[in-house]
């Protein structure tokens, strides 16, 4: 399978409000860059469509170096807290349904698609391709309050 490799990120503009965001895929010297943007949302909901709309962009099944800034993200899949969840018919560990459990359900389904290694980067730091996507994931904001 071929790998590809995936930076992502989300920006909120308000927690809720206008977010955005972006991101980069890079393969075999080939780059590709998408965002996009909601009216109302959160950061942990465009953090998450990051990660879901770079896979769509996939035509075929991958290998995936996926990297973002979201500890959420990371997170749920290295500290298989989405393994629990859907154990405990989506409820956190306090017994409270878990938010965003549409995105992670998507997000799921694609990872069942591709082999996705997630890799956790400092945010706002000398990732060039993570700060790109910070770019994107803010420049989609204003873009959505239009909408």
């Amino acid at each position: 399978m071929d790998i590809v490799t995936i930076y992502t990120d989300g920006a909120c503009s308000g927690n809720p409000g206008p977010g955005g965001w972006g991101c980069v895929l890079l393969y075999k010297g080939y780059r590709k860059e998408a965002s996009g943007g909601e009216l109302l949302t959160t950061n942990n909901r465009m953090e998450l469509t990051a990660a879901i709309e770079a896979l769509r962009l996939l035509k075929r099944n991958c290998i995936v170096d996926l990297y973002t800034d979201s500890a959420y993200l990371c997170n749920a899949f290295d500290k298989d807290w989405l393994k629990s969840w859907q154990k405990n018919n989506w409820k956190t560990s306090a017994k409270k349904d878990v938010e965003n459990r549409d995105l992670w359900e998507t997000l799921l389904s694609l990872c069942t698609m591709h082999e996705v290694r997630f890799h956790k980067v400092k945010g706002h730091a000398n990732n060039k391709e993570n700060n790109r996507c910070d770019e994107l994931a803010r420049a989609a904001i204003p873009a959505s309050k239009t909408k």
